[in-house]
């Protein structure tokens, strides 16, 4: 998002949330064992406040993870007295002022349960992934352990939405086998994020655009815009297959391609993937290729367009056609 931009806050009662906000500059939001106890005591207080439940928490270094579900329509009130009350707590301990966190937090909406459920995975193998832990039976800065090995949990925490979700008596020993072998599909997962905004279906991104999308957009929250137009695929692609002067169906056939001609195709996936409304897997089957295959088109392409002037030109002219 440019500096100007701002993010869409949609608030509604029962609304799930992926919440993370990182330290100003990168830099840490704790310093010791004892911010990271305050940190959890603020999390209480913000979740009995504002009536909020919490489902799942990971304190890294520099940043934080949380899962939650709002009971009324107000996550804005509650994220600002949140991001505060810890400012000024941290502050006050380290003889300091100004901002800790860095601009706004990141909010996610979450479609159901079953998404929260993959979420908590990936919340607590944030340790595991950046190198701290071996074994993330040895963190013990998130709600891992609960859910884990049962082991005592803040009052706060919710945990029965998401161990309910296992039948077996041995729900605890499920769901850690389910934490170590999600690494896999960690990157499925967010294929299904949309405007990066929304993780969910297509139809749960038509749903909240009818009941959320204001009347008038506004040009400073570019998520607006891009979800009050629905796109159709068939047309999109037609009008690019006119501009570029090529054909999907012969990509389709070819398999593998080259030169300016994996451009072609790859600029078409991306502009597919821009949409938000699309998951790598959908538009793999419209070319013909993998999701993978469609996550390193969209990364190769991304880099080409800051380097190849021509090649922008002719995005910038197809995308100004569907104003994406």
């Amino acid at each position: 998002m440019s500096a100007m931009s701002r993010a869409w806050r949609i608030e509604y009662e029962g609304a799930l949330y992926h919440l993370l906000s990182r330290g100003n500059e990168q830099r840490d939001i704790f310093e010791d064992e004892m911010d990271r106890n305050i940190f959890l005591d603020t999390i209480g207080e913000f979740s009995e406040r504002f009536e909020i439940d919490v489902f799942a928490f990971v304190l890294m270094d520099n940043h934080y993870h949380l899962l939650v579900r709002t009971r009324h329509a107000n996550l804005k009130k509650a994220m600002h007295w949140f991001g505060t009350a810890y400012t000024q707590r941290f502050n006050w301990r380290h003889f300091r002022s100004g901002h800790l966190f860095q601009g706004r937090y990141k909010s996610i909406i979450v479609q159901n349960d079953a998404y929260l459920l993959q979420l908590s995975y990936y919340i607590h193998r944030n340790p595991l992934r950046a190198g701290i832990v071996e074994r993330l039976a040895d963190y013990h800065w998130s709600s891992y352990l609960a859910y884990a090995y049962g082991r005592k949990a803040p009052e706060w925490l919710s945990k029965e939405l998401i161990l309910s979700q296992f039948v077996s008596q041995y729900r605890h020993k499920r769901y850690r086998e389910k934490v170590q072998k999600y690494a896999k599909e960690e990157k499925r997962l967010w294929e299904d994020l949309r405007h990066g905004l929304f993780l969910g279906s297509k139809s749960f991104v038509e749903r909240i655009r009818k009941e959320h999308l204001p009347s008038e957009t506004e040009s400073a929250i570019p998520q607006q815009t891009q979800t009050a137009k629905p796109s159709d695929p068939v047309s999109m692609l037609r009008t690019a297959e006119r501009v570029l002067k090529c054909d999907v169906q012969r990509f389709v056939e070819a398999g593998r391609v080259s030169g300016p001609e994996k451009d072609k195709r790859d600029l078409m996936i991306y502009l597919l993937w821009k949409t938000g409304g699309y998951n790598n897997d959908q538009i793999g089957r419209l070319f013909g290729v993998s999701y993978s295959a469609v996550s390193h088109a969209v990364r190769s392409l991304k880099s080409k367009l800051r380097d190849n002037h021509e090649l922008l030109t002719t995005f910038n002219k197809i995308n100004s056609l569907f104003k994406l």
